[in-house]
């Protein structure tokens, strides 16, 4: 069997995040969680430049504003992304950030939301969900489906159109965004028009370890088995069902009447089976679904622009599907 040569650039990516234990879940102490959750990427000045090199810099002709909307609980933080240039109402894309439910935050979507800004001509609004373990299941699918509900009744004020509404989350965003269009589905919510599901977790049960992509994620690049085992971790109980809908989506009864998706996939990720096997579902229960598949880059690739060939590529195929769906 000839032996896969990574691109240069997943290479890269690879010795980057061994290099820094901060990077992997497996290898952090619970200081370092703490650290790590609490930790804000900067806006301006050195840091700001050093982590735009890494995570990608946010489009020119894009204004980043940071605002909230009031949950039961307190206020969600929101970074929404709007267009320079005049115009208007424009589609709106609520999206979802990655991190296994318990890391990330908004900002480091800059590079991504603000690309569909700009190539949609959109307005964007990323939501900083609760995290866990402090706060598991439900609480990131309770902060996301509201801030669906708080951006459909705010659309005009943030320059967007109520009636053009679509999501976006990559990795666990990916999953919260699989299950609020469900829920907005089910619960008579906002009309979703579109999603966009990148690497998506889509299955939490222990059936994803029989995934052959899974069996196959020897490398680890970015997103190793052991991390995906604390992610699940400490987001379920022990009293959750990992195949409720809510937690595995691809284990939902009923996907018919869902808006259309584009699936992003990578090869060497060990979610990128329940990717596909997400996608199928879809087009089994009649909902339009296209897979893009990314055979030699790795989980979160598009987080890393720079060192990622996959990462435009991808991005002009999710905004060509998103306009699709959303452009009048």
């Amino acid at each position: 069997m000839t032996k896969l040569r990574l691109p240069p650039g997943v290479r890269a990516i690879d010795r980057l995040m061994k290099a820094n234990k901060n990077f992997s879940i497996e290898r952090m102490d619970e200081r370092a969680l703490e650290r790590a959750q609490t930790t804000v990427i900067p806006d301006a000045g050195l840091g700001a430049i050093l982590a735009g090199l890494v995570i990608g810099r946010a489009r020119a002709g894009v204004t980043i504003a940071t605002s909230s909307f009031p949950a039961e609980h307190g206020e969600v933080p929101l970074r929404v992304y709007t267009p320079d240039a005049s115009g208007g109402p424009r589609p709106v894309v609520v999206n979802f950030h990655g991190g296994g439910f318990a890391l990330g935050s908004s900002r480091q979507g800059d590079w991504i939301c603000s690309t569909v800004a700009a190539d949609l001509d959109a307005v964007v609004v990323s939501v900083d969900y609760r995290l866990a373990p402090t706060h598991r299941f439900p609480a990131a699918v309770e902060d996301c489906y509201d801030a669906l509900v708080w951006t459909a009744a705010h659309a005009d004020e943030l320059g967007g159109d109520p009636e053009r509404i679509g999501l976006m989350g990559d990795s666990a965003g990916g999953n919260l965004a699989a299950v609020v269009a469900i829920m907005a589905r089910d619960e008579g919510g906002p009309r979703v028009l579109h999603q966009s599901l990148i690497y998506p977790a889509t299955d939490l049960t222990e059936g994803l370890r029989e995934h052959e992509s899974y069996l196959a994620n020897t490398r680890g690049i970015v997103l190793s088995n052991a991390d995906l085992e604390i992610f699940r971790a400490f987001y379920l109980t022990e009293d959750d069902d990992p195949s409720d809908w809510r937690l595995s989506p691809l284990h939902s009864k009923d996907l018919s009447g869902l808006p259309p998706a584009v699936v992003v996939v990578a090869g060497l990720d060990p979610l990128h089976d329940a990717g596909v096997r997400y996608a199928e579902a879809l087009v089994a229960a009649g909902v339009h679904a296209r897979v893009e598949d990314f055979h030699v880059m790795p989980h979160g690739f598009l987080g890393f622009p720079y060192f990622s060939r996959g990462a435009k590529p991808a991005m002009a195929a999710i905004v060509a599907s998103q306009r699709e769906a959303l452009a009048r």
